[in-house]
Formats: C-alpha cells, structure tokens, sequence
C-alpha cells in the first residue's frame, strides 16, 4: 500500500484548500452509424498514404510546436493533428533533425491510440529510427523513450520496460519514460514494483502524467480515497482545457466504477465543458447512463463515440447496450467490427489477444479465447490477464481450472476491486455448484457498481435472484 503522498499532493497540503420499439427512422441512424463505422475501419486499412511525411493541409493556419518532450498524450485531437502537419512540414525541410523525428513518432503514437488508426504504430516505428539514425542511442532518450511509448501501445509490455529502462540510464527525468515504466510494470502484474517506479517518477518529475498514475497504482493497491484524493489536487491545479478534461474524465472513471454515478457524471460534465469533443468523457457519460437506465441518452452518446473512435472496448459497450435493450442485430454488427479493427490492428504489429479473449467468450467462438486468454497470460499475469483467461475457460467448461484464476484476479493483494472480474467468478462459483460462494461474488459486484456492464449486470442480478429469490437493491 502506498503511504506518501506524492510531490504534487504534498505542495497541496502545504499551500492549502484553496427503452419500447424503435422507430424505422431511429433503426435506419443505427445503420448508418455501422455504416460510416465500418467505412472508416476500412479507409484506415486501405489508405497507404495517410500521414505520410510532407503532408499538408492547406486548411491549417497554424500549429503548437511540438517539442521532444512535449505533452503529446493530453493534447486536444485538433491540437495534436496540427502539430504533426507542423512536423511534417519541418522535417521536409529539414530532414536531419533527430529530435523532430522522436517528437513525431511519439505523435503517432498518441493518434493511433486515441484514434483507433493503427497504420500509426508502423508510421512511429519508421520515425523513431530515423532519429536513431542521426543521433545515436545512448544521446537520444526522446526515440528510446518513444519506442517504449510505441511498445506499450502494441502491448509488447516486456519491450516497453526496457526501452524505458534505456532511455532513463540517458535522461533520468524523461517524463515518458517513467510514465511509461509504470504502465509497463502495471500491465505485466508486477505491481509492488510499479509502485517503486511510481515514487521514482513522482520524485522526478511530477506532474499530471505521473499523478494520474499514482492514483491508478493507489487504486489498483485497494486505496480508492488515496486515488481520488490526488486525482482531485490534479484537477485543482490544471490549468488548460485538455488537462482539465484529462483528470475530470479519470475521476469520472473511478467514480462509475464504484457506482458513483451522479458523482462521475459531474466529473464527465466538467470535462465536456473544458473540451466538448473530449471522447473518452463522452464513452465515460455513455456507460454511466446506460448504468443509470437511460437508454436512449446512453445510445447517442456511444454511438457518436464509436463513430469518431471505433476501439474495441467502446464498440463492445456499444453491443451489449443493444442487446441488453433487445436490439440483437445491432449488438452483432458492433462485435463483428471489433473482428475487423482486431485484423487491422494484428497487421501493424498490436497483440490483441486481450481484447480477443474477453469478446469471444461472451460473444464469439469460446475456443479462440481460450487460446488468446492463454496466449496473453504466458506473456503477463496482471489481474486484467486472469481475469480473461478465467472467463475464457469457464465458457470451455473448464470451470475448476477457471476458479483458479478468478481467484488471482480477486485476491485481496493487490487490493483492486473491480464488479466485472466479481461477477465472472461468481458466474464460475454458480457452475461449480458453490451457491453460498456464488452469492457473495454476485452481491459485491453489485454492490460496488450495479450497472458496471449491461449484459453483464443483467445476468448477474437474475442469477442473484434466482440464489436467493431477491437481488441487492440498486441504487443509482
């Protein structure tokens, strides 16, 4: 457990406080949301040209100079579009510059993810070794920096520690480094280590991209009110609208999943003020909606984020929350996208086994999670990995060896509580015939957060009920 309160919090302290059928018109916009969805899945598979170096829009008047060690990941999407034309433009003319390349290449990187274009990732590859190439490894911490940003981003997680690793014994204080050794410790399970390295970014370079990820560390250790605590001392010193919109929408995020929803809901609506394009706040409003019942309110939401970012996460809560309102052909549309964004992904070098498994256990072939789920864990045993591969083999059947592992992904240590991974295990406690087990992982996911998946809450309330002839009482 951490005990400190890091840099940022301990300035803080000193300074002071200061649903019925749906209408033909609303079916055939459901369509046409697929429609364009698909579309842009397919143009960003096809388009070989697109971000190529030299570039230009003719539209753009100006932009933000990017510098190798700027922001890139807290950028609004307008801001970090200018800036790599602006790069693009530069580097045409001067093609020598290393650092321009590393700052380009960590741009890419920022768009595939947010975009969910991930013809970025090999685009970033190619930058980065153009930097390594006018400036050598052991002077040139902003490209190994990079490509551990890149690595993280493929889920090569082994990768991204030690490109980290390198760039730090160049630049100690590379704010991307730290930050992404964190994640990188996070992701492979290793998470008394991830809270060394955190302490060691904090005390290095503290600032937003480390604080965000103490409160992750904090949260993932038990400590939620440790989490919240620094993430709204975050909030009281940004001072741009990306940053705003930055650490409101992750305590958005912390909130709903401890089914505080009227409180996350203030959290996404300050976001969306500070940037009303902000789309992991408007997915953070679409999920808390569905959660509260509104359904229709839910459904524009996701909708107009699937159409600007079609990922995998965001597409399967579009899914289940038009299965869940009965919308069956709808919600299969959505899974068979995340097929081909997992294709288009797999061809520029991501490992989606992840994602793979988790979507085909609940909604596509139960044999290729099981071998995704065992894929990802033989490369990391993180709580998120057990979790999958528990589910996974527990739609094989495979229930006994499935308890195994929704147990890893449920201890006490580290401490991360999450209704997802609870209703997985109680589903297998159910099958198993350990109904006394099954009741008690079914009422704590409901009770930590009642609406955390619309197809997932759903089941577990009737198994509840059907245990125990009632459910907990919901209260959103």
């Amino acid at each position: 457990m951490l005990v400190r309160k890091p840099q940022f919090a301990r300035r803080r302290a000193h300074e002071g406080e200061g649903e019925g059928e749906r209408t033909a018109a609303d079916t055939g916009r459901r369509r046409h949301v697929l429609t364009v969805t698909a579309a842009a899945l397919v143009l960003t598979a096809t388009s070989v040209a697109f971000g190529a170096v030299g570039e230009e829009d003719p539209s753009v008047r100006s932009a933000p100079a990017l510098t190798a060690s700027a922001p890139v990941e807290r950028l609004t999407s307008g801001d970090l579009t200018q800036g790599i034309e602006s790069l693009q433009k530069h580097l045409k003319e001067q093609p020598r510059d290393a650092t321009g390349w590393a700052t380009l290449g960590a741009a890419y990187v920022e768009q595939a993810r947010t975009s969910g274009d991930p013809t970025r990732y090999p685009q970033a590859e190619k930058a980065f070794g153009r930097s390594l190439a006018l400036r050598p490894a052991d002077e040139n911490d902003a490209a190994l920096a990079g490509r551990s940003a890149l690595a993280a981003a493929r889920h090569d997680f082994p990768a991204a520690l030690d490109q980290a690793d390198r760039a730090l014994r160049v630049n100690p204080y590379s704010e991307r480094a730290l930050s992404t050794r964190v994640d990188a410790l996070v992701e492979l399970g290793r998470y008394d280590e991830a809270s060394k390295a955190v302490e060691l970014a904090d005390g290095r370079r503290p600032g937003l991209p480390v604080f965000t990820r103490y409160a992750y560390v904090r949260e993932l250790r038990g400590d939620v009110e440790g989490a919240r605590e620094v993430l709204l001392r975050a909030l009281n010193s940004a001072s741009s609208t990306a940053d705003v919109a930055y650490v409101a929408t992750t305590l958005g995020q912390l909130d709903w999943s401890r089914g505080k929803y009227a409180d996350a809901l203030g959290h996404y609506a300050t976001a969306l003020r500070a940037d009303p394009r902000y789309v992991p706040a408007l997915e953070g409003r679409g999920r808390t909606h569905a959660a509260q019942g509104r359904t229709e309110e839910a459904l524009n939401d996701l909708e107009e984020v699937v159409r600007r970012y079609p990922l995998p996460g965001q597409l399967a809560a579009l899914g289940e929350l038009y299965e869940a309102s009965g919308q069956r052909e709808q919600a299969e549309e959505q899974y068979e996208l995340i097929g081909v964004w997992t294709t288009l992904a797999r061809a520029n070098g991501v490992a989606t086994d992840l994602e793979s498994a988790l979507v085909e256990a609940d909604h596509g072939d139960a044999g290729q999670a099981l071998e995704a789920a065992r894929a990802e864990w033989s490369r990391r045993e993180s709580v998120h990995t057990a979790d999958a591969l528990a589910w996974a083999l527990h739609a094989n059947g495979k229930d006994r060896e499935a308890l195994t592992y929704a147990k890893k992904a449920t201890a006490a240590s580290p401490g991360y509580r999450n209704a997802s991974f609870l209703h997985h295990r109680g589903m297998i406690e159910r099958a198993l015939g350990d109904d006394k087990a099954a009741r008690r992982s079914l009422t704590a996911a409901l009770e930590l957060n009642p609406g955390f998946s619309p197809t997932g809450a759903r089941e577990a309330t009737a198994t509840l009920s059907a245990l125990t002839g009632s459910g907990p009482r919901e209260d959103s």
